[in-house]
Formats: C-alpha cells, sequence, structure tokens
C-alpha cells in the first residue's frame, strides 16, 4: 500500500495534546481495595447478576450476563467477596445495577480462565463463541458488542476488516501504547476477528502523526497474509468508523446504515489487542489500557486498570489533582461525557479521563450565528450544523429529522471551529435524540 496518507472530506485540526503521554509506558495500576462492576457496561441489553452478596468470586469468574443477543457477559476484576448489588452511578451518567467486590488482594484466578489455542485450529463458530463469553465490546468508547458487529446477517458479504488504531482524539494515547507495546496480541487478535466473519482482507488503520507505531505494526504484519498498515492523514474525526471506511476503501455508508452495509467491520484496536488476549491467555475482559492526563493532573499516565475502579481511585494513584479541576471527563475533549464526581468507576469503554483546569475547561459566552459556514465545511457528514442547530432550538425536530439530524455523529467539528462559539453539538444532539426516540416509538 502506498505511503500516501488516506483522509475523508471536512473535519479538523484540533491541538493533538498528546505530549503529556506519548511516550510514558504502559503501567500497571495498583490493585483497588474494592470495585464496582455496572452491569450494563455496553449497547444492549444489561446483564443479570450470577451472584448474590456473600459470595466468593475470582478473577476472570462471570458474574454477570444476559440471554438477549445484543449484550455481553462482565466478569469479576478481582478476587474477594461480593459486598452487595446496588444501583451506582457510572460514567453515562445514570445510575444502573452494579456489584460491589471488596478485594482479598490474592488476585486468585478462576478455574475457567485457560488458554484458547491457535486460532487457525478454531472453526468460525468457535472463535465467535469465546468473543462472546469473554465480555468483548468496543472499547473505543462506544460499547457496542463485538460478536454482534462480528455477525453480519447472511445477505451482508463482509469482505473487509479495518483495525482503527487512528486515535484522533486529543489528549488520548491508549491506543498508540497499545500497538507500541502489544503489537503481537494486535495481530493475534485481528487473525481471531478475519477468522470470525470469514475475510481475508484486513487493513490496520493509524493516523501518520504516530510514525513510530506505524513502523512497529508493519513490522509485525509483513509475514502476515491478507493484513497491511494503512497510514491516515492525522485529521479528526478521522477515527470514526464511517469516515475511516471511506478513506480507506472509498465506500460511503448510507444514510441510516452501518459498516456491513458496504462489506466492511471496524474494530478498536484496544477491542483486538483484547481479543488477543483472551486468545492467548484465556482471561475475559477484566482490565484496560487507559489514559490519564490533562492540565489539572500531578502525573498523567497510561495505566492498564482494572473495570470497576473508582476515577478517585485511579486519580490518587496519579499524585492526584495539581490544582482544583474545571472538568473531569470520561473519554477525550471532543467525544467524552463530563462527570460531576469521581464516585463513578472505569468500564470496558474508559479509554480516558481528562483532567482540565477552570482556565482550560471555561467555555466562551456564544454569540449569534454570523453565517460563515465553517461549521458546514468542517462537518464529515456533510450536515448544516447551523440549520439543525436552529430547528432543535425552536423544536422543529421534524425538520431536524428531514435535514438528517439523525446522522449527526456528534464529533462536535462544528462547534470547535464556530467562531461565535455557539454550542452546536449540544443542540444539535437534543434534536438527534429526540428524532431517534419517535423512531422507536413507531417501530413499537
Amino acid at each position: 500500500m502506498s505511503t500516501k496518507g488516506f483522509t475523508f472530506k471536512g473535519g479538523i485540526h484540533p491541538p493533538h495534546n498528546k505530549k503529556q503521554t506519548q511516550s510514558m509506558p504502559i503501567e500497571n495500576a495498583v490493585e483497588p481495595k474494592y470495585v464496582v462492576i455496572p452491569l450494563s457496561q455496553h449497547i444492549g441489553a444489561p446483564c443479570e447478576p450470577l451472584v448474590v452478596a456473600g459470595d466468593k468470586v475470582k478473577v476472570g469468574q462471570k458474574i454477570g450476563e444476559s440471554k438477549a443477543f445484543v449484550s455481553a457477559p462482565v466478569h469479576s476484576s478481582v478476587s474477594g467477596t461480593v459486598k452487595r448489588i446496588e444501583q451506582h452511578q457510572t460514567t453515562g451518567g445514570a445510575k444502573v445495577n452494579s456489584i460491589v467486590i471488596e478485594s482479598d488482594g490474592l488476585l486468585e484466578v478462576h478455574e475457567s480462565v485457560k488458554p484458547k489455542g491457535n486460532v487457525e485450529d478454531l472453526s468460525k463458530e468457535e472463535v465467535l463463541a469465546i468473543i462472546k463469553d469473554a465480555g468483548l465490546t468496543g472499547m473505543g468508547g462506544a460499547g457496542f458488542p463485538t460478536h454482534v458487529k462480528l455477525s453480519p446477517p447472511k445477505d451482508k458479504v463482509i469482505d473487509t476488516i479495518i483495525v482503527n488504531g487512528a486515535e484522533c482524539e486529543p489528549f488520548l494515547t491508549a491506543d498508540h501504547r497499545i500497538m507500541l507495546e502489544k503489537p503481537e496480541d494486535v495481530l493475534m487478535g485481528a487473525k481471531a476477528v478475519m477468522k470470525a466473519v470469514g475475510v481475508d482482507k484486513c487493513y490496520i488503520a493509524i493516523e501518520k502523526n504516530k510514525p513510530d507505531a506505524i513502523e512497529v505494526m508493519q513490522k509485525i504484519v509483513k509475514d502476515a497474509d491478507g493484513i497491511e498498515v494503512a497510514p491516515l492523514e492525522t485529521k479528526y474525526p478521522q477515527g470514526d468508523e464511517k469516515r475511516i471506511i471511506n478513506a480507506i476503501t472509498g465506500r460511503e455508508v448510507p444514510s441510516g446504515g452501518l459498516p456491513m452495509d458496504v462489506g466492511c467491520v471496524v474494530d478498536n484496536v484496544g477491542t483486538i489487542a483484547t481479543i488477543g488476549n483472551v486468545f492467548r491467555t484465556g482471561m475475559p475482559v477484566i482490565q484496560r489500557v487507559t489514559t490519564i492526563t490533562g492540565s489539572a493532573i500531578k502525573n498523567p499516565k497510561n495505566l492498564y486498570i482494572r473495570i470497576g475502579t473508582l476515577f478517585s481511585d485511579i486519580i490518587e494513584q496519579c499524585g492526584g489533582f495539581s490544582e482544583e479541576p474545571g472538568k473531569i471527563i470520561n473519554g477525550g475533549p471532543m467525544m467524552g461525557i463530563a462527570q460531576y464526581t469521581t464516585d463513578v468507576p472505569a468500564i470496558k469503554g474508559t479509554s480516558g479521563i481528562l483532567i482540565l483546569n477552570k482556565k482550560d475547561a471555561t467555555l466562551q459566552e456564544p454569540s449569534n450565528c454570523i453565517r460563515c459556514g465553517k461549521c458546514v465545511s468542517a462537518c464529515p457528514v456533510n450536515l448544516q450544523p447551523f440549520l439543525l442547530s436552529r430547528l432543535s432550538i425552536i423544536k422543529q425536530f421534524d425538520e431536524a429529522e428531514k435535514n438528517y439530524a439523525a446522522d449527526c455523529i456528534e464529533c462536535g467539528s462544528c462547534s470547535f471551529i464556530c467562531p461565535a462559539k455557539r454550542p452546536l453539538v449540544d443542540t444539535i444532539r437534543i434534536a438527534k435524540k429526540e428524532v431517534l426516540a419517535k423512531r422507536r416509538k413507531a417501530v413499537k
């Protein structure tokens, strides 16, 4: 493949702000004294608990599961005692049923945790079952159950797998470090996904501002049939799955469509590396790499944290706040969700914890739209953000639907580029929710 970078129409170039952690190796986080493991960390049906208060559990033991197809089981990240099952605040803003486990400090591994063998020796169905049982979900933040994504309907013919290593979100470097430090897991995970879907073509997509990751991954895949690295131009939101498909293949996912509609499956590189780890060690999803960074954290780090560890414990391990924080975000500054408390657990989709000081967190006061059209030029979905925002403010949601509000990917490019500092993405998000709620009601 050419070294020329692939890209897409629109997008923006926000400051990277990755220097704090891009050269910092992944550290194993200190084991927490207790974890809070939500039974819903994914899109789809929440899990039902398989344990009760007083039960002893081990690392890797399945503690929650649902019979629904669109769901993913959860596992204990520590060994110890189930103290209670309660409604607990999560990073998404809602309180969900969660299992609180007090660690015994032994990290005793459950008997079911065993290496899964060579991917080449397993059937497609066996690979899918292993991925499902391990609780894999999209670890880039979306949280879609991986086994569902890898099980397209028979009329959807998949010919291309894309491993998303773009990591275009400012500040975050977890995926970058995974590619540098765990390339063998990425390769094994890619082979497993190719086997599960039955394809022989896979691209590992990496933005060109990570030349060291491109070099490492090119070396690791040079003898792997059907797998190659696709360098991407550095631009936000390059990591959006529809943008990355268009950049690499030239295909356009239709309005309201999915990657499978154009023969593609896209998985975040963190998800892929975790799949590789599952096959190599047998350990289900109990940990993930997370970037802790920002202007108000004392010691920024890339940490390998246990699912269910509270933000407060993670921040403390990074030396605490360097000054009074103005905002704490689960994820990155463009698409992350601000938190009002640190008493929330890290989940499978917690790619970053961003702590900004008051100066960096302060938004400028918006003024009237000046009709400059910059938001239209920046929108990677070819929408008219200024119009959708106005329709949302005056509650003309039917008109917003006619203007494709549901296609907004909420990347925030429009708000970032707006010289009037209008809260475009926030207002469009409201319209999008109204449109989708109306559609769900019509289906019922």
